[in-house]
C-alpha cells in the first residue's frame, strides 16, 4: 500500500459457527497485515471501503439471516465493494442468488485465499502480506478477546440432515507445527485464551496419520497459552484417555457434545453413529474424571418421523446428562441431504410446542448448573464492560457467565485479564453468577 493512500476500511460479518469465526479472524489478521485497517462491527458510523461476509447455511433459517445480513450491509455502507463467502454462499442450490448480491463470491474451497483472490479481483490497494505480525488490537476491536483457531475443516461423514459436509467437503487437517506457531504468535499478542474449531474437532488429524490427544500434547507441552477450550466435539470418537489431558488446568472443563436426539431410532434415521446409551456412559466418564465440567449439546427438534415416544426419550437424556445449555432448532429439509426425502415430516405447531418444552427443561438445569457453582472460586477471563454498566462480564474456566462489580477501582480497564473470583450469587434473571474478586486488582494493572 502506498505510503500517501488512507488504509483501506474492511467490515467483517460473520454467521454461525465457530469455525466460521476462526476464518473471519484469520482474513482480519491478514488484511491488518497488508494495512488494512479493521472495524469495529458495531460501528455504524466509519465507512466502509470493503465488507466481507461470512454465511451459514446449517437451516434454512441460516440462509435467509445471511441474505438479510448481505442486504443491511450494503445499505449500511453504499460505497463498499462486497465479498460474500460461506456455506450458503457455497452450495450450488444458492450460489447463483448470492452471486448476484455481491461484487466477488469466494467459494468455500479458496477461502484460505481469500483476502489474495479479492485484492487481485478487486484490485485493492493492499500491501504484499509480510511477516510481520498482526495487531492483537485485530481480535480486541472485533469485540473479542478469546481466539478461535481453525485446526481441522470438512467430515469424512454424512449425518443425513447435515448441509456443512455438502458445503465444505472433504476432511483436511491442519499441521500441528503450524497450529502451534499459530498460538505461539498469539500468546506474543497478549491473547489468554484460545478456542480449537472446526467442522469435526473429534476427528482431527485422520488424514494426517495423528489426532486430538496428539494435538492437544503438543500445544500443552510446546506452548504456554493460559487456556485452551475444545469445540463441538462429536461424541463418537473420543478415547477414554483424552479425558486424562485434563488434568492440566489449562486445558478449560467444557465440553459441546452434539447428541441431535435421544431416541435410538431418531439417531439411525439422522445416519448418526452411536446410540442414547453409548451418550450416557460417555456423559457419565466424563463427569467422573473432570468434576468440574459443563456439558452443553445441540438437538434437533422434529425430524422426520419422530413421535411422542421419541421426543419424550430425548428429554429424558438431556435431563439425565444435566446439560446447562442445550442449542436447539426446528428440523428443516435442507436440499441435498438424504434426509430432505425423508417421509413423516413433523407439523409445525408440534415442532414449537417440542421446542417450548425443551426451552423450560434447559431453563431448570442451567439454573441448577449455576447454582452448584455458588461459594466456589475460580478465575474468569474479563471480555468487557457493557456502556454505563459498573460490572464486568467474563466467563469461568468451566464457561459459566459472570458479572463482577468493581466499586473500588471502577476506571481499572480489566478487559482481557484473568482474575480470581469467588461467585457469590445469581442473577436476577438466574442466567449468570456475579462474583466477587479475591485478590487485590490494581495491583500490575
Amino acid at each position: 500500500m502506498n505510503k500517501n493512500t488512507p488504509p483501506l476500511q474492511v467490515q467483517l460479518a460473520t454467521l454461525g459457527c465457530r469455525l466460521n469465526e476462526a476464518e473471519t479472524e484469520y482474513w482480519a489478521r491478514q488484511l491488518n497485515q497488508a494495512g488494512a485497517t479493521i472495524l469495529n462491527p458495531s460501528d455504524v458510523h466509519s465507512p466502509a471501503d470493503l465488507i466481507i461476509i461470512n454465511t451459514c447455511a446449517v437451516t434454512a433459517d441460516a440462509v435467509r439471516k445471511s441474505r438479510r445480513l448481505i442486504h443491511r450491509l450494503r445499505n449500511q455502507y453504499p460505497h463498499a465493494r462486497c465479498v460474500v463467502t460461506g456455506c450458503a454462499a457455497s452450495l450450488p442450490v444458492y450460489h447463483a442468488g448470492f452471486q448476484a448480491e455481491c461484487d466477488i463470491l469466494i467459494p468455500n474451497a479458496d477461502k484460505d485465499q481469500l483476502v489474495s483472490l479479492i485484492n487481485a479481483a478487486l484490485q485493492l490497494s493492499l500491501s504484499p502480506m509480510n511477516d510481520q505480525p498482526a495487531s492483537s488490537n485485530v481480535l480486541f476491536t472485533r469485540g473479542r478477546q478469546r481466539a478461535f483457531i481453525k485446526i481441522q475443516d470438512g467430515c469424512r461423514h454424512r449425518c443425513h440432515f447435515c448441509m456443512t459436509t455438502l458445503a465444505r467437503g472433504a476432511e483436511r487437517s491442519r499441521p500441528i507445527a503450524e497450529i502451534i506457531q499459530h498460538i505461539q504468535q498469539l500468546t506474543t499478542e497478549d491473547i489468554h485464551e484460545v478456542l480449537l474449531t472446526g467442522v469435526h474437532v473429534a476427528g482431527y488429524g485422520h488424514d494426517l496419520h495423528t489426532n486430538l490427544m496428539a494435538l492437544l500434547t503438543a500445544i500443552l507441552n510446546d506452548t504456554s497459552i493460559e487456556r485452551i477450550r475444545l469445540g463441538a466435539l462429536e461424541p463418537w470418537e473420543l478415547p477414554t484417555a483424552l479425558w486424562s489431558l485434563f488434568d492440566n488446568p489449562r486445558l478449560m472443563p467444557h465440553l459441546h457434545l452434539p447428541v441431535q436426539s435421544g431416541s435410538d431410532q431418531v439417531l439411525k434415521r439422522m445416519g448418526r453413529r452411536g446410540s442414547a446409551i453409548r451418550f450416557a456412559e460417555l456423559v457419565s466418564i466424563v463427569r467422573e474424571r473432570i468434576p468440574t465440567v459443563n456439558l452443553t449439546t445441540d438437538i434437533i427438534v422434529g425430524f422426520p418421523g419422530e413421535t411422542d415416544a421419541d421426543w419424550q426419550q430425548t428429554l429424558a437424556l438431556v435431563t439425565q446428562s444435566q446439560f446447562s445449555h442445550v442449542h436447539s432448532f426446528a428440523y428443516s429439509p435442507r436440499p441435498g441431504t438424504r434426509a430432505a426425502d425423508l417421509p413423516q415430516r413433523i407439523d409445525a405447531a408440534i415442532m414449537q410446542h417440542r421446542i417450548r418444552e425443551l426451552k423450560q427443561l434447559t431453563a431448570v438445569l442451567k439454573r441448577t448448573q449455576l447454582e452448584r457453582q455458588l461459594g466456589r472460586a475460580d478465575q474468569v477471563l474479563i471480555e468487557a464492560r457493557p456502556p454505563d454498566c459498573r460490572e464486568w462480564v467474563g466467563y469461568t474456566r468451566n464457561y459459566f457467565p459472570v458479572k463482577i462489580a468493581i466499586e473500588a477501582a471502577p476506571s481499572l480497564l480489566l478487559t482481557n485479564q484473568i482474575i480470581p473470583v469467588r461467585l457469590t450469587t445469581l442473577t436476577p434473571d438466574g442466567l449468570a453468577l456475579h462474583g466477587q474478586c479475591i485478590t487485590e486488582l490494581t495491583r500490575g494493572l
